[in-house]
């Protein structure tokens, strides 16, 4: 098959008599085994009570990494998520319109960290001027405790925290998108209905996600009450249908009832049964109590000319990212140049401060106070830089937090529309598929993220990420988060919209990203694509992409630091809005990640 046929040459004119937005797509491999071209057939033309379909040969694709346009874009994990998003905007709906169907999208097209069992945080800048951010990340359950996670002698159990019921926090994915609906335009269905036809009649997967899917076989059976659609015993394959009847039931009661469809009735009913069946802790309380909460954004400067638009806590995104962008402004950082020694060295410190600083202080600001104006001011970021040496690696075994005086899976898509919404949305499971557990009957994976609190002061979590009282556990409180969904005005325009996953790593890779275009002038597409490298305090370790600058980490090593290469670091997903109105959407070569435009 030739990837630039249009569906006119491939099959006919059909009707369908769904009154809605019908996904029917047949698959076929490329000359390229790792490309599938999707041929996705839109029902958008009511006549009636019948449905005309409309050939777009837009439609027919693979993986998209560089597009640009004027007229909007979506950037996401999922070809098949992205281009459900852009329809929306095609469909006359703005840039939280496509977020929300991206997202919904995701939650099936991308079952390792796309969900409806999961959190998330929502950045948005409306073209009012309004700058909005929306938490809806889990919580724990009304029945968790502070040392739910230790044994008789108070040591961790190794995997209590990260595997099985008992490491789901109360989901807020649902809640967080009807928190933003009230900023769209289109009707709910319209938005859900890509979602639901692609859980009910099933989508051809990519070769990475067999690959994923049957490296977790084993945990699917080992922490499921009931055996979820994604165990195969023959094994997966690329080009194989993924089909999800009982998710798209309970997509059809969100649709049709909506937050209420999730957090009450049948879909609470067999979150329940499945906790009772998994010996888990979430309750019909702790559902019908969850409420996403709209909070005041973290926005600052830089340089002037750049005001920044974050996520606060509990993202640490929110703390970090000026922690360490304060730290760079007066350092001259554009004229070490990009990956050298001299700018990594410099930027390894940065995140080395700030990461001990969220180790000792950071947490759920609505159950403690968390020193935050302090955090972020420049006569305490100027005072922490006493500690940088421009000849030699720091050891954090010395370097702590600073003295206050005063009282990795995720996703992250972006949207943008030409009326000048953007959208930056980073949601996650935590761990790849959560706790591995599917909620039998409702067809979705929960969360593991209960491993996000410190189970034991000291103690790394699976990111290997120490915290302490800040960030203990307590029933009804927000883990503390890395997500770091991020917008960035220039002279007060839109100039860029971006975030990744990536645990830990995150907030690391937005500096980064953020430095490689601010300072260091790069082109959009190589400030997501060159290789990252990432430092958290502890472990004492600078770990690079094993395609990072082999010259550079040898310098490094001489300088004291223990330099470890490990696999891809996040996939940052940026959309670019130039002066002119000129849009520039760039999808991580990471993965499957697809950037669609008009």
């Amino acid at each position: 098959m030739n990837p630039r046929e249009t569906l006119n040459d491939i099959i006919p004119a059909v009707t369908y008599h769904q009154p809605f937005i019908n996904f029917t797509y047949f698959h076929h491999m490329y000359m390229n085994p790792k490309y599938f071209i999707f041929i996705i057939l839109l029902t958008i033309e009511s006549t009636g009570s019948r449905v005309s379909a409309q050939m777009n040969p837009s439609l027919v694709y693979h993986s998209n990494k560089h597009v640009t346009c004027r007229n909007g874009a979506v950037v996401s994990a999922h070809p098949l998520a992205s281009i459900a998003g852009i329809h929306m905007l095609k469909q006359g709906g703005n840039a939280v319109d496509a977020a929300i169907a991206t997202q919904l999208a995701l939650a099936v097209v991308y079952p390792g960290a796309g969900n409806i069992g999961g959190g998330g945080f929502m950045v948005a800048r409306l073209a009012n001027g309004a700058d909005i951010t929306i938490d809806f990340r889990e919580k724990a359950p009304i029945g968790a405790s502070r040392n739910m996670y230790l044994d008789a002698s108070q040591n961790v159990i190794p995997g209590k925290s990260e595997n099985g019921h008992l490491a789901a926090g109360v989901p807020g994915s649902v809640a967080g998108i009807f928190s933003y609906y009230k900023y769209a335009k289109l009707p709910f269905s319209k938005l859900i209905d890509p979602a639901i036809m692609l859980a009910e009649k099933g989508f051809a997967i990519t070769a990475a996600e067999a690959s994923d899917l049957n490296e977790h076989q084993e945990d699917f059976k080992k922490y499921n009450s009931q055996v979820p659609a994604f165990v195969k015993n023959s094994g997966w394959k690329a080009g194989d249908i993924l089909i999800q009847k009982d998710l798209a039931k309970t997509l059809r009661r969100i649709r049709d009832q909506g937050a209420r469809g999730f957090y009450e009735g049948e879909t609470a009913r067999l979150i329940v049964e499945e906790m009772h069946r998994g010996k888990g802790l979430i309750r019909y309380e702790d559902l019908k109590n969850y409420s996403a909460k709209e909070r005041e954004p973290m926005l600052f400067t830089y340089k002037q000319d750049y005001t920044i638009i974050t996520m606060p806590l509990p993202s640490s995104g929110g703390i970090l990212l000026p922690q360490m962008m304060r730290m760079v402004e007066d350092r001259n950082l554009n004229q070490s140049g990009f990956e050298t020694a001299e700018s990594v060295h410099l930027m390894t410190e940065v995140e080395r401060l700030a990461y001990a600083d969220r180790a000792e202080y950071l947490g759920d600001a609505d159950f403690i106070k968390v020193p935050v104006k302090t955090l972020i001011s420049y006569p305490y970021v100027k005072e922490r830089m006493k500690n940088f040496s421009k000849d030699s690696a720091g050891k954090s075994d010395i370097i702590k937090a600073g003295l206050i005086h005063e009282s990795e899976e995720t996703t992250h898509f972006d949207t943008y529309d030409k009326e000048g919404n953007c959208v930056s949305i980073t949601t996650t499971l935590n761990d790849g598929y959560g706790c591995r557990t599917v909620v039998g009957g409702a067809g979705f994976l929960l969360n593991n993220e209960m491993d996000d609190f410190s189970a034991k002061p000291g103690v790394p979590n699976m990111y290997g990420a120490v915290g302490g009282d800040a960030n203990a556990i307590a029933p009804g409180k927000r883990m503390l988060s890395s997500m770091t969904p991020t917008i960035v005005l220039f002279r007060g325009k839109p100039f860029l919209v971006l975030g990744t996953p990536g645990g830990t790593t995150i907030t690391t890779s937005v500096f980064q990203t953020l430095m490689d275009i601010i300072e260091f002038g790069m082109s959009v597409s190589d400030a997501v694509n060159k290789p990252k490298f990432h430092h958290q305090w502890l472990p004492d370790i600078v770990y690079v992409e094993k395609d990072f600058p082999k010259s550079v980490t040898g310098q490094l090593e001489k300088m004291g630091y223990r330099v470890q290469e490990r696999d891809a670091i996040g996939r940052t997903e940026v959309i670019r809005i130039s002066p002119s109105g000129n849009v520039e959407a760039v999808a991580d070569r990471r993965g499957d990640d697809d950037a669609e435009c008009y």
